[in-house]
């Protein structure tokens, strides 16, 4: 919840269960947020559950500005400053349910990761946000710390943000060899050796001068941080 924000102000505090807003039940996050945005801004009568014990509050809602991840103001709307607490719920599935999702999870990584990577080129993200192996494995051991299941989803984003950069037209990198094999279906022949060695040297070069990039951001973000 944001310090000094409506719901702050109201009486609401973290870890309330908010069960009903002007007698409508709510049963999930995206019924409060609703109830919310579309209030108008008109006070509103919120009731809680708090340590087992149920309480009235009043709030009304201030328009405010929604970013998205990447810090950009997306919208304008009707908000008390609160936020769904991460938990994870444990359901009962079939392997067919378990694929689904397995597959719905790994596209929104993949989705994630590419514009994460659009938002770098767009200046967006500034690129000093970029780590290498110092940043995985401090925040491998956050999540580690965390629990087993922050520690495999992690793993999992990983995995995806390596395998769509593995994907890079890039020679030496997976995506440069279907490249090549792009061009000579195209041309109908063969690329000269030369020319592959060429470019698997600019590969390396780039590549190199990647991870160069991304250590050096690691251990500027050390000192920081120290």
């Amino acid at each position: 919840m944001e310090a000094n924000s409506v719901a702050a102000n109201s009486g609401i505090k973290p870890g309330d269960i908010i069960f009903a807003i002007n007698d409508q039940k709510t049963v999930k996050w995206q019924d409060v947020s609703e109830l919310v945005m579309n209030s108008k801004g008109k006070e509103l009568t919120i009731s809680i559950q708090r340590d087992n014990q149920p309480i009235e509050l009043k709030a009304s809602p201030k328009i405010s500005e929604v970013k998205n991840i990447f810090g950009e103001v997306v919208e304008k709307r009707y908000l008390l400053g609160i936020s769904k607490k991460d938990d994870f719920i444990y359901k009962k599935t079939t392997i067919i349910g378990a694929f689904k999702a397995g597959i719905s999870q790994t596209w929104s990584y993949i989705y994630l990761t590419i514009m994460s990577l659009v938002k770098i080129i767009e200046r967006v993200v500034p690129a000093s946000e970029m780590g290498g192996p110092i940043l995985i494995a401090h925040m491998a051991g956050q999540q580690m710390q965390a629990g087993w299941t922050n520690l495999f989803s992690f793993m999992a984003v990983l995995s995806v943000n390596l395998g769509i950069i593995n994907l890079f037209p890039i020679p030496i990198l997976d995506g440069g060899h279907l490249a090549f094999f792009t061009i000579e279906a195209i041309r109908r022949k063969p690329i000269s050796l030369q020319a592959q060695e060429i470019l698997q040297q600019v590969g390396i070069v780039l590549l190199g001068t990647l991870m160069i990039f991304v250590f050096y951001n690691d251990i500027a973000r050390l000192f920081t941080n120290s």
